[in-house]
């Protein structure tokens, strides 16, 4: 985790009223912080959880931002040959930042073996899904496919960890469910530049995202983030190797500076920059809050693909965007805490 630095002031430095002229604070103001001090503490503390709200959002929206740029570099290059890459370069990056920041961690073997099923499916699968969907779908469909996932994963918890979910969780199962209902009407009258074979795909890539998730919960905690996240792209790296390898010649394609700086930019946000952003924001919001923020993914993904890629916004693809905004909403709104 990001270790922030505080500046301490000399003692010779600071204006210390004397005892004597130093006023006297009742027994009330100190309870309730709002004197000198419980206000400046205050303030910090709004102004803390103010900047975690902007690292979750941030976040959230580079991932958005991502679907057409990964969009944009299936059209490029191989879909083995992007991601591998990408895992490369965030494996360099993610190296020295799990040194620095979690020092020598020793993990263990099953939980080692547990990081490389995520890798499987939350980086090759994953991966995999959403650039070959890409290829045939519009970056705007294929972002609101992916606000399926909150409710993928409430599927995924009630069937195989025997979950029990609460009401609204159903309700945001039932709206996601609308949300595809809508995309495949858009596709039905004829919808332009997307495919319903290309959603499919990147429904795959939800799937395989979920499976992760549900992965991760059984060594929570287990090993730091970073150096988790390091030995996924390390395996994930390992596994997309013989795929990649046989066209390696399709990265002369990276002659280009735009095609090389998009390649960067997705290597080095969607693997390492969202990734320290969303734990940092995590420092000080709690999970559940920080649940909301997801539904920043399919709003810039939308964003980007209309203004940037000039994809065409029809109301059926409105009406879907609302309904996954509202399975988004339900399924990760924090609950009511009990006073």
């Amino acid at each position: 985790m990001p270790r922030w630095r505080c500046i301490v002031v000399p003692a010779s430095s600071r204006s210390t009223p004397s005892r004597a002229t130093r006023p006297i604070r009742s027994a009330s103001s100190w309870r309730s912080g709002s004197g000198d001090g419980g206000g400046r503490r205050a303030a910090v503390g709004s102004g803390a959880v103010r900047l975690a709200y902007l690292q979750l959002a941030l976040s959230m929206a580079l991932v958005g931002a991502n679907v057409a740029v990964a969009k944009l570099l299936a059209e490029a290059l191989p879909i083995a040959m992007i991601a591998f890459l990408r895992c490369l370069l965030a494996t360099a990056v993610l190296w020295p930042l799990a040194r620095r920041l979690d020092g020598t961690v020793h993990v263990p073997p099953a939980v080692l073996r547990n990081l490389a099923l995520q890798a499987v499916f939350g980086t090759a699968i994953y991966n995999a899904g959403l650039l070959a969907g890409l290829r045939l779908t519009t970056a705007l469909e294929g972002g609101l496919v992916l606000a399926t996932l909150p409710a993928v994963v409430a599927i995924g918890g009630a069937v195989l960890l025997r979950e029990r979910l609460p009401a609204r969780q159903w309700t945001a199962v039932g709206l996601a469910a609308g949300g595809m209902a809508a995309i495949t009407v858009a596709q039905a009258a004829g919808g332009v530049g997307g495919s319903g074979l290309g959603n499919l795909l990147v429904f795959l890539a939800v799937l395989g995202e979920a499976a992760y998730v549900l992965l991760a919960r059984r060594v929570a905690g287990r090993v730091p983030v970073i150096t988790a996240s390091l030995w996924m792209q390390g395996f994930s790296a390992l596994v997309l190797a013989a795929f990649a390898l046989p066209d390696i010649g399709t990265a002369a394609a990276l002659a280009s500076p735009s095609i090389a700086g998009l390649l960067v930019f997705h290597s080095l946000t969607a693997s390492v920059l969202c990734l320290l952003l969303w734990y940092a924001g995590l420092r000080r919001v709690p999970a559940g809050m920080a649940g909301v923020f997801t539904a920043f993914l399919p709003g810039t993904a939308a964003l980007v693909a209309v203004t940037l890629l000039g994809e065409a916004f029809t109301v059926t693809h409105a009406a879907g965007f609302m309904l996954m905004m509202g399975s988004v909403a339900v399924a990760t709104w924090p609950g009511r805490v009990a006073r």
